[in-house]
């Protein structure tokens, strides 16, 4: 929905606000906030709001600290009640310089010129993400318990799911905020869960995820759970993704479908899969951020490994539904969710446009269950993060994706929690070790 300040100022009214909520998101992907009193509103529309960025992950040094926030417009929502009692107005932000240009290092600037170049090649594209998370009892005193919140499977229903009621909340509040709603499910480990919305252009999906995960939290905190985005929280169980559908259009047509190709699938879609296979293991370190989502991405749990393709075949890093004609899309299935949404997808659409841009082969469709044959001549995924962070530094076009401040403070950030994680002394080691 499109907004004017004219609008919002009549909106605020209506709705009797009194606070104005100014969210951005940081090199992380966390989502970071300020509260002003409603007295401040034409102050805010005058993209006025000046902030520290100095103690902001991946932002900038105190010399230089200085930033300000220009709200989207278009992402004015008077929050529901169910999640505040207080009446407030909240606003996605971009971060802009001093001088009134983007910071380079705003992860949705960096989403945006993504979006641009595929505008620039007479793209757009759509992405539809599949968040996974768990479901945790909580103390006493409010802090997560390593206690699953049921022992429900996949598709299971009450009373083996419990968390039916947990998930029909988060789609009620979703739908207030805006969302298309498609399907919940218990999924398939124990107090694992999955809710699913409807895809959009790539920026709009950025803003749902972070939207998303916000929303999943607030509402398990009020039904006493406490909900994690986790790639592996517990050993032996199936890890938690986020899978993300890509859809390309190009003058309103699918970019992707072919009548005249056998499987329906064009050549543009074959140089897009190409172009993602081609940087898979740089997109890792981004799409699979942090040092436990390497627990996730091993053989045997449903989690991909190798660098392939395949129509249906689910142990390939990439799928294709069968879905034809302007359905048409594949699947990248290693991102997890606690990948910043807007670098994640960043890196995805600059690899696509490259295979594109390159005519890159992106050979034929595996049709091998990859979970039970080793091929050599099979490319895998990094098996760790300082892999994956080695395998970005070497990609020119991803780094020149992310920009040179964000690479840069990205990897040096992500570098020392391989370090600090390469100095602890598991349980498994003591129990293994000691007595050797």
């Amino acid at each position: 929905m499109s907004y004017t300040k004219k609008g919002i100022k009549q909106l605020v009214q209506e709705e009797k606000v009194e606070y104005i909520r100014l969210e951005f998101t940081d090199m992380l992907g966390d989502t970071k906030n300020v509260e002003l009193p409603i007295e401040e509103l034409d102050a805010v529309l005058e993209n006025e709001a000046m902030f520290d960025s100095s103690s902001i992950s991946g932002f900038s040094d105190i010399n230089e600290s200085d930033m300000y926030l220009y709200p989207d417009l278009d992402t004015c929502k008077v929050l529901p009640s169910a999640m505040e009692e207080d009446r407030i107005v909240r606003f996605i932000c971009d971060i802009y310089t001093p001088d009134g240009t983007p910071f380079e290092g705003d992860p949705r600037y960096i989403l945006k010129r993504a979006m641009q170049e595929a505008k620039e090649m007479g793209y757009d594209v759509n992405v539809g993400p599949e968040p996974e998370f768990f479901l945790f009892k909580r103390c006493e005193d409010g802090y997560p318990i390593r206690h699953l919140n049921d022992r429900g499977g996949y598709f299971d229903a009450s009373p083996k799911d419990k968390g039916d009621k947990v998930r029909r909340d988060i789609v009620r509040t979703l739908k207030e905020f805006g969302f298309e709603m498609e399907a919940s499910h218990h999924e398939v480990a124990k107090g694992q869960h999955e809710i699913n919305f409807r895809f959009d252009d790539m920026l709009k999906t950025a803003d749902n995820i972070q939207v998303f995960k916000n929303v999943v939290k607030d509402v398990a905190t009020n039904h006493d759970y406490h909900a994690t985005f986790m790639p592996k929280p517990i050993a032996g169980e199936n890890g938690s993704g986020m899978h993300c559908h890509l859809s390309l259009f190009k003058d309103g047509d699918s970019a992707f479908h072919d009548d005249d190709a056998h499987d329906g699938i064009s050549e543009t879609m074959k140089h897009f899969i190409a172009g993602i296979l081609h940087h898979a293991k740089a997109i890792t370190a981004i799409t699979n951020p942090n040092v436990n989502s390497y627990k996730r991405l091993v053989p045997g749990y449903e989690a991909p490994v190798s660098i392939a393709w395949s129509h249906s075949n689910r142990s390939c890093m990439i799928r294709v539904p069968n879905t034809r004609g302007k359905g048409t899309r594949f699947e990248v299935r290693n991102p997890d969710p606690t990948a910043n949404p807007y670098l994640a997808i960043a890196v995805l659409i600059h690899a696509g446009l490259d295979g594109i841009k390159n005519q890159m082969d992106a050979g034929e469709a595996e049709t091998r269950n990859l979970y039970e044959v080793e091929d050599d001549n099979v490319p895998t995924l990094p098996t760790n993060l300082k892999e994956a962070l080695k395998a970005l530094q070497q990609d020119d076009v991803l780094m020149n994706a992310l920009g040179d401040h964000t690479s840069k403070v990205f990897i040096e950030e992500k570098g020392e929690e391989w370090t600090e994680f390469s100095l602890q002394v598991s349980e498994w080691e003591v129990e293994r070790y000691m007595s050797k």
